[in-house]
């Protein structure tokens, strides 16, 4: 008998590929793209993808913080604040990389997500934080891929390369680099707000396998606060705001998914 979760997965890939070929056919084709339509398609998507997250992550024994529901959950997450960017922001085109990316974390969350894995001490608390935490990673995740972008325009430009694909396609180097900082200034916040609630709501903060995660994300904290006051104050931009935005994430990660991976994948813990 084929489940209900299966098929809202198939469902939700199919409005995720749907959306994907319209923006990709439309911009090949230089034709104008109906924001609605696209919205629509996608939005339905997203629902579906967070059905079947849903089922998943909240469970009668709490909930799930399988690696692969988190994973599902911040490609879901990732999409929907790339639609929500690109409401005031040029960069509609965005969407071509989140929609693959939330896709594939759909498919990874539906397939391996494990059944029993839960934080022993479950509070509200704790489950604010997280996904506090979550949220900023998710949002510094995309400026860090808005910086990789940004960096592949910047060296056609620079290069006055014969065919200049990335600046062809995306919308202008001036506006890509707005969008990056409006991310950065989200994402800092967020990431702000969940480690200050970090402190104040859980106990021994730097026992049971926190203190790594707490020294990366404090220094990607310094790197990402320094770089915004650099922008605002000195007018960094350019290769300096993406090295420190790529560097910032790579800690942060560092942090975050490496102990994770390593905590439940090879120590099985």
């Amino acid at each position: 008998m084929i489940s209900l979760p299966l098929v809202y997965t198939v469902l939700a890939l199919v409005a995720y590929t749907t959306g994907f070929w319209y923006l990709f056919l439309r911009l090949m084709s230089k034709s104008e793209i109906n924001h609605w339509l696209i919205g629509l398609i996608l939005g339905i998507g997203l629902i579906l993808h967070g059905t079947v997250l849903y089922q998943d992550i909240i469970t009668p024994e709490g909930v799930n913080y399988d690696v692969f529901n988190i994973i599902s959950f911040t490609s879901g997450l990732m999409l929907l604040l790339s639609i929500l960017f690109s409401t005031y922001r040029p960069v509609i085109t965005v969407n071509l990389i989140g929609i693959p990316v939330a896709a594939t974390g759909l498919i990874l969350g539906f397939a391996f997500s494990q059944p029993n894995n839960f934080v022993e001490t479950h509070s509200v608390s704790l489950d604010v934080h997280i996904i506090l935490s979550l949220a900023a990673y998710i949002v510094l995740l995309m400026a860090t891929i808005q910086a990789v972008i940004l960096w592949f325009q910047d060296r056609e430009l620079k290069n006055k390369q014969k065919r200049r694909i990335w600046v062809n396609l995306l919308p202008s180097f001036q506006a890509m680099e707005s969008l990056l900082f409006d991310m950065l200034i989200v994402g800092f916040t967020l990431l702000t707000i969940a480690l200050g609630f970090g402190f104040l709501t859980i106990d021994n903060f730097f026992g049971q396998h926190l203190a790594h995660k707490t020294a990366f994300s404090i220094i990607s904290w310094f790197i990402y606060g320094s770089l915004l006051i650099g922008h605002y104050k000195f007018g960094w931009r350019g290769q300096k705001a993406i090295r420190f935005t790529i560097l910032g994430f790579f800690l942060l990660a560092l942090g975050f998914i490496g102990s994770k991976f390593v905590l439940e994948m090879i120590l099985n813990r």
